[in-house]
């Protein structure tokens, strides 16, 4: 979701820079931030693949690309909410306890969750009940009705149900792209009834047989804007405490292995407080995502550094470089093959889960336009995955252009653009096939799955260098931040007598004094072994 999330993205950079300044090169901060091969797979499912015409993406069409993702390498599947809601993006519920007719039946939800089991893959659920509109069955039966067995479900502002309270930003309705609006409400998540509701859906999704094998159930949750004090009001303050752990010790009596995620409301926070005291496994690396964005050598190092190596042990972040709510990578830098190629490096050689958004692979475009207070402003962001040169046929998710006043503003699809899995499959120097060829160089080294992560200087304000380390040998990346070539000369912990060989690029650097003396080209990248 995104509602006004965002406000000054490069001043929570600056202050990132001073905050993590004293921790670059403390010992104690090199944690373990590994999780062997995972790779996240993240999806807009309404926009991927439409399997029954209805040029809405759908669960059949997600199952019957799964040998797709397998081919890129990819082992778990993120999708945004499926359950029912008057929205395209299906936040804001009508039933939580529904998949979206559009999306297909509970039956297509099985079919495809047993299927990824079967290759040995896993699934996240994004889920958000913080959150109900007008169309939901606790707003019909409880409004105006204080007596309703649904009252306690939501939050209210007066004694007779006649003030449903606002949602994030202050908000109390939502224009759709359709142009419809609907009004939206918090749900009461500290009422008792509310927690009951919650802990018998969440479990559900863990077992929907109940035979406690969990094959048909999901392996992870994605919680959507997760807050301790929801939306700053003050109404329903210590979630932590009162609501989210007690939740999540529920789900985990239930199935140990389950995974938590969260994204933390505040965009500007690390997240640490999720991992310290909200019970949650993961959080999202968004200052890092923006970091890598703008290509100045002290926002990667200040941001890389607090996201990497300050986590709790044993917990970690999510790293990516877009998602749903973000402007796409490739319209960030101007779709510059060499940075689109720089970004995909360091979404999976830096550490943490690395996750993709559809269509990164391609290096879709897409930037989120200002029509006024509707949800349309994001479309762009969430367009049609480009199957095809002429962007036509089979599976082409085009659900916005069917209706709506800004259904014919969305035309980063254009044909035979060089942006489509059908042109680029067939070039050796595709983005496409350079994430391919990426996500197999990573599996080919435990000290990029699974080692430390740790900023190494070297002597040039335009070149950004970094060591991942395992105890059988170390992998040191360069990155040229400039459009112009660079010499470098980078300090390398351990380096005397170390056997150094190319594990990214062609050129070998010279070796002297404990550092790797080297040239990258603008935009260049590269990576040596060193055991």
């Amino acid at each position: 979701m995104k509602i006004m999330k965002l406000a000054a993205i490069t001043g929570m950079f600056c202050i990132a820079v001073t905050a993590v300044a004293a921790t670059w090169h403390l010992k104690k901060s090199e944690r373990k931030n590994g999780t062997g091969d995972e790779i996240i797979y993240h999806i807009f499912q309404r926009s991927f693949f439409d399997s029954n015409g209805d040029e809405h993406g759908d669960l059949n069409g997600i199952r019957q690309k799964l040998d797709y993702l397998q081919e890129l390498g990819f082992t778990s599947v993120l999708c945004t909410p499926l359950y029912e809601s008057i929205y395209y993006h299906n936040y804001f519920a009508i039933d939580f306890q529904k998949i979206d007719p559009k999306y297909g039946t509970l039956q297509d939800y099985l079919v495809l969750i047993k299927e990824l089991h079967k290759r040995g893959m896993k699934f996240y659920m994004d889920m958000e009940t913080q959150y109900v509109t007008e169309d939901s069955k606790w707003w019909k039966d409880a409004y105006g009705n204080p007596k309703s067995s649904y009252t306690d479900y939501i939050l209210w502002d007066d004694h007779e149900n006649k003030k449903p309270s606002t949602i994030v930003s202050g908000l109390t309705e939502l224009k759709g792209y359709d142009g419809v609006t609907h009004k939206i409400t918090t749900a009461n998540l500290n009422s008792e009834k509310s927690k009951a509701y919650n802990d018998k859906l969440f479990s559900y999704w863990l077992d929907p047989n109940h035979d406690g094998k969990f094959d048909d159930g999901v392996d992870g949750f994605r919680i959507d804007h997760m807050m301790d004090n929801l939306d700053n009001k003050g109404a329903l303050p210590h979630l932590f405490d009162t609501f989210w752990n007690p939740l999540f010790a529920k789900l985990r009596a239930i199935n140990p292995k389950i995974k938590i995620v969260a994204e933390q409301a505040n965009w500007f926070s690390l997240g640490l407080d999720y991992l310290d005291k909200g019970g949650v496994d993961e959080v999202f690396g968004i200052r890092l995502a923006y970091a890598i964005r703008l290509f100045r050598k002290d926002l990667f190092m200040a941001n890389a550094d607090s996201t990497l190596t300050m986590n709790p042990p044993g917990k970690q972040q999510i790293v990516f470089i877009e998602n749903h709510d973000m402007s796409r990578y490739s319209s960030a830098v101007s779709g510059d093959i060499r940075k689109l190629k720089i970004g995909c490096a360091l979404n999976l050689l830096m550490g943490g889960t690395p996750a993709i958004y559809y269509g990164q692979e391609l290096g879709m475009t897409g930037a989120s336009q200002n029509f006024g207070p509707t949800d349309a402003n994001e479309i762009p962001e969430r367009q049609a995955f480009d199957w095809y040169a002429n962007a036509q046929g089979k599976g082409m998710a085009y659900w916005y252009k069917q209706k709506g006043e800004h259904k014919d503003q969305f035309n980063d699809d254009k044909p035979n653009d060089g942006i489509s899995l059908e042109e680029e499959r067939k070039d050796t120097n595709s983005l496409f096939n350079y994430y391919k060829a990426m996500i197999r160089l990573r599996r080919s080294n435990s000290a990029i799955t699974k080692g430390t992560y740790k900023t190494v200087d070297n002597d040039n304000d335009k070149v950004f260098s970094f060591i991942r380390r395992d105890r059988e040998k170390a992998v040191v990346v360069v990155v040229n931040l400039s459009d112009k070539d660079q010499v470098a000369k980078v300090d390398v912990p351990g380096l005397v007598g170390k056997k150094v060989s190319v594990f990214l690029g062609k050129d070998m650097p010279v070796v002297s004094e404990g550092k790797l003396n080297l040239s990258l080209a603008a935009y260049g990248i590269g990576a040596w072994v060193v055991e």
